[in-house]
């Protein structure tokens, strides 16, 4: 399994899969043909269908240049091994091809080659399964943290600490930014909103009201085309942050306290990435919004003192309670339903939380068979529910658009 800091990745939104990973596959594929006289890239499936909206094509155009390449939208056509799949071609100035790449944006900024299963880079752990790695935590007395550090290094610390200080920056700029987001809904920020509200409240409405800031705050950040975080994708950017930022602030929890609960975070969404997947192309929301949401129970029951079967217990029902969550971004924007969602699956995550502490962590369903599950659901969700807005919401609010001008219906 890989280190996690193929997990969190700092980049622009308002896409892991559709902004970041195109973008670096650009520059992988600059990088190998230079001189090329111009380029051609082709977007297949999920990619074709909401690319636009998600500036897959802005992404490759920065990189490869507008005034040399051509964006092909295919999303009536698939490649074989992901719904997110490119071919970046290179031409010579007769307009013949001289080099093609084909590769596969799989989630979280990460790209993946014809065949392969993962990206190509080395190990980090041995132990691939939460059962495993709790088993193997239990006997060395260890935390989840501690065996984060074990495999990864001292030097991860480091990492980590650059994550959170991202992840606070996209909270600050999101709390203070207001106006409408880019894009065809018009839909305004409301952070600020939440925030100055929030405060206004009683002690009763302050974890939802601050909770809820803070996750729309990133989630806001992050559709105008900020920096953030992976957590573990873009589109389920705000819940890990939001609930940190809150506990931190309600407990009074050391930077150090904050690192390791992010450790332990990325060590679940490590295992659900391996064994099943984060992409919404692929699986739906439910890769996305509930592998986030889990990380962050994970995370908060650590910080509020939970054993590692409370902690496993927390991911396990962050996950499961979002099991066939789907995919249907209106307009292809990741807004309608995504920001909303990164705030109920935080204040979700804190519930958890909460009740894995009341519990002694038993349950009957492990996190893993909850990952397997969660992997079948989204592969036998139909891909109108897969990121591809032709379904669900996505429809909806088209057909009503569509509507308001027409005067057949009198």
């Amino acid at each position: 399994m890989q280190s996690i800091k193929e997990l969190y990745r700092i980049g622009i939104g308002p896409s892991s899969s559709h902004t970041m990973g195109p973008k670096f596959a650009a520059e992988r594929f600059l990088a190998a043909h230079p001189q090329a006289a111009s380029y051609r890239v082709h977007l297949f499936e999920s990619m074709g269908a909401t690319g636009k909206g998600h500036l897959t094509d802005w992404a490759i155009l920065q990189v490869l240049g507008e005034d040399r390449t051509e964006i092909v939208w295919r999303p009536n056509d698939k490649l074989p091994d992901h719904p997110n799949g490119m071919i970046f071609e290179a031409l010579d100035a007769e307009g013949n091809i001289t080099a093609d790449y084909t590769v596969y944006s799989v989630g979280g900024g990460a790209l993946r080659e014809p065949g392969a299963k993962s990206e190509t880079t080395t190990a980090v752990y041995d132990l691939t399964t939460i059962a495993s790695i709790m088993e193997h935590c239990s006997d060395a007395g260890l935390t989840y943290w501690e065996y984060v550090e074990n495999c990864e290094g001292k030097e991860i610390w480091d990492f980590l600490k650059e994550v959170w200080e991202v992840m606070s920056a996209s909270i600050e700029h999101g709390l203070s930014n207001q106006g409408v987001l880019p894009g065809s809904i018009g839909l305004r920020r409301q952070a600020w909103n939440y925030l100055k509200k929030s405060k206004l409240s009683g002690k009763e409405l302050q974890q939802t009201g601050l909770v809820t800031a803070y996750a729309l705050a990133v989630s806001e950040e992050n559709a105008g085309g900020g920096t953030i975080v992976t957590a573990p994708t873009c589109g389920s950017c705000g819940i890990v942050p939001a609930v940190l930022r809150y506990l931190s602030e309600k407990h009074e929890t050391t930077e150090k306290d904050i690192l390791r609960a992010l450790a332990t975070a990325a060590l679940f969404g490590n295992v659900i990435k391996h064994n099943g997947s984060i992409s919404g192309a692929e699986v739906g929301c439910q890769g996305e919004v509930g592998s986030a949401c889990s990380m962050a129970a994970a995370a908060a029951t650590q910080l509020l003192g939970g054993s590692i079967k409370q902690i496993e217990y927390a991911a396990e029902m962050g996950l499961e309670h979002h099991l066939g969550l789907t995919c249907d971004p209106v307009d292809g924007l990741v807004q309608i339903p995504c920001i909303e969602r990164n705030a109920c699956a935080a204040t979700r995550a804190l519930s958890l939380a909460e009740m894995s502490l009341f519990s002694d962590g038993t349950h009957r369903i492990p996190f893993d068979e909850v990952v397997a599950v969660m992997t079948k659901t989204g592969h036998d969700l139909p891909s109108l529910y897969r990121e591809t807005s032709t379904g669900g919401l996505a429809v909806a609010y088209a057909d009503r658009k569509s509507c308001k001008g027409c005067k057949g219906c009198d």
